[in-house]
C-alpha cells in the first residue's frame, strides 16, 4: 500500500513538472499570464503608481489634453488626472474579475458535482440553471443590479449569479464522464462515502475544465462590469471604474477623445490578456495536445 501511494505521488509530481514545462513552451499562455500579472500588479500597487489622487479636482485644468499641464493621459471634465483614475479603475476590474471567477468556480463546481452524483438534485439544480441560462447574461446582470443597487459588492454578487449556471453545467458534464469510469464503481462497491468519491476522485479529474472556464468568467466579468458601470448601474461615481470613466467620456467625446480611448484600451487589453491566458491553459491542460 505504501509503495502504491509513493507511485501515485511520483506520478502527480511528474504531471506537475510536465505541465510547468508545457506552460513555458506555450507562448500564448506566457503572454496572457504576463498581461494578467501586469494588471494585478497595477491594481495592488495603485497608490504607488498613480501620479495623483484620482478624486482630486482642478477645475481650471478641466479637459486638459494629454501631455499638457502635467497630465500624461489628459484630464476629465472636473480636472481629475485620467491616468490615476484608470490605474485605480484597474482595482475595481481585477477585484470583480477575481471574485467572480473564484466564486463561480467554487459554487458552480459544487453544484455540478452534486447534481451529477444525485439524480434528485440533478433534476432540481439543472432546471434552476436552465432558467437562469435562458436569460441573456447582460440583461440578467442589469436586472439583478436594478434590485440590488449600484456597488462593487453587488456587481460581484450579480455576476456570480450570472456565471454560476454555466460553470455548473460544464462541471456536471465533465463529472458525468468520470462517474462512469470503472474505478468509481469499484469504490462504491467497497463502501466509499459519496463525499469521498465526489471530492477525492471526481473533482480532481474535472479541475482542468473548470479552471479554464473560470478564466473565461474572469474576462467576461471585467467587460460586463464595465458595461454595467457605463450604463450607470454598476460601480457608482466618484469611485473610478473603467466603465463609468467611459460613460463620462461618451458625453464629451468630440472634445475629449482621450476619456474614451484610454479606458477603452485598458479594458480591451485586460480582457484580451485574460482570454489569451485561458486559451493557453486549455492547450496545456488538454491531455490530447503535445
Amino acid at each position: 500500500m505504501t509503495d502504491l501511494s509513493s507511485v501515485r505521488r511520483e506520478l502527480r509530481r511528474e504531471q506537475r513538472s510536465l505541465r510547468v514545462h508545457r506552460f513555458f513552451r506555450n507562448r500564448q499562455a506566457v503572454l496572457g499570464a504576463c498581461i494578467v500579472l501586469l494588471m494585478l500588479v497595477v491594481a495592488v500597487f495603485a497608490p504607488l503608481l498613480a501620479p495623483a489622487d484620482p478624486l482630486a479636482q482642478t477645475v481650471s485644468n478641466r479637459f486638459a489634453k494629454p501631455g499638457t499641464a502635467g497630465y500624461l493621459l489628459g484630464a476629465d471634465k472636473l480636472g481629475r488626472d485620467l491616468l490615476s483614475r484608470i490605474i485605480y479603475g484597474a482595482r475595481v476590474s481585477m477585484t470583480v474579475g477575481l471574485s467572480v471567477g473564484l466564486s463561480s468556480m467554487l459554487i458552480g463546481m459544487t453544484v455540478g458535482l452534486y447534481a451529477c452524483y444525485y439524480r434528485v438534485l440533478d433534476s432540481i439544480l439543472m432546471r434552476i440553471c436552465d432558467g437562469l441560462s435562458a436569460i441573456p447574461s447582460t440583461l440578467l446582470a442589469i436586472a439583478l443590479m436594478a434590485v440590488l443597487g449600484p456597488s462593487t459588492f453587488n456587481v460581484i454578487l450579480a455576476l456570480s449569479i450570472v456565471y454560476i449556471p454555466r460553470m455548473a453545467r460544464i462541471s456536471r458534464s465533465a463529472a458525468l464522464v468520470v462517474k462512469e469510469q470503472t474505478y468509481i464503481e469499484a469504490l462504491r462497491s467497497q463502501g466509499a462515502s459519496a463525499t469521498r468519491i465526489i471530492w477525492r476522485h471526481i473533482a480532481p479529474n474535472i479541475l482542468s475544465a473548470v479552471v479554464v472556464q473560470a478564466s473565461y468568467n474572469f474576462a467576461n466579468s471585467i467587460i460586463t462590469e464595465a458595461a454595467l458601470s457605463f450604463l450607470g448601474v454598476g460601480v457608482p461615481a466618484p469611485q473610478p471604474s473603467w466603465g463609468n470613466i467611459l460613460s463620462e467620456g461618451r458625453e464629451v467625446i468630440t472634445k475629449a477623445w482621450w476619456m474614451v480611448v484610454y479606458p477603452g484600451l485598458a479594458t480591451a487589453i485586460a480582457v484580451m490578456g485574460t482570454n489569451i491566458f485561458g486559451d493557453g491553459l486549455r492547450d496545456i491542460l488538454d491531455p490530447h495536445t503535445n
